[in-house]
């Protein structure tokens, strides 16, 4: 079986995972980051004693530890990373609606009607970890998909 295969085939079981047990997969998830965190935080300090890797490790670890012993850090990152995107594209739908160059205002609308969508779902990501991996279930199986039917 090709490797685009395999790792189709893969995305789409770790969605289905992520969908069926959303708190054990949101959980695993989460310990999993924040232990790659502590230790590049423990890597950075050891790398160099400057005032700026030591900042950086603490700081490293200190969200590392965080991800550890907090499940809802992780639906607070994903619901952060919605914001900004939200915020993005409803400006871009602004920039796109008023400037009328590259774009058509139907673009620029739908733009912005996304942009909304995106800050909502950033609302549901932190006050609802479940719906964080729901969320991450969905966005691996999509991409699982498309990898998949990738030749």
């Amino acid at each position: 079986m090709e490797a685009n295969k395999s790792a189709g085939i893969l995305s789409i079981i770790l969605g289905l995972i992520f969908i069926i047990f959303p708190i054990f997969s949101t959980g695993l998830v989460s310990i999993l980051i924040g232990v790659s965190l502590v230790f590049l935080g423990i890597a950075v300090i050891l790398s160099g004693f400057s005032a700026f890797n030591i900042i950086v490790g603490i700081l490293a670890i200190i969200f590392g530890l965080l991800f550890i012993f907090n499940i809802s850090a992780l639906s607070f990152l994903l619901g952060i990373q919605f914001y900004i995107i939200g915020i993005l594209l409803i400006l871009m739908g602004i920039a796109g609606i008023f400037s009328g160059q590259g774009v058509s205002r139907i673009a620029a609308v739908l733009l912005v009607i996304l942009g909304i969508i995106a800050f909502a779902l950033g609302g549901m990501s932190l006050t609802q970890p479940l719906f964080a991996a729901i969320l991450i279930g969905v966005g691996l199986i999509v991409e699982g998909v498309n990898i998949y039917l990738s030749e």
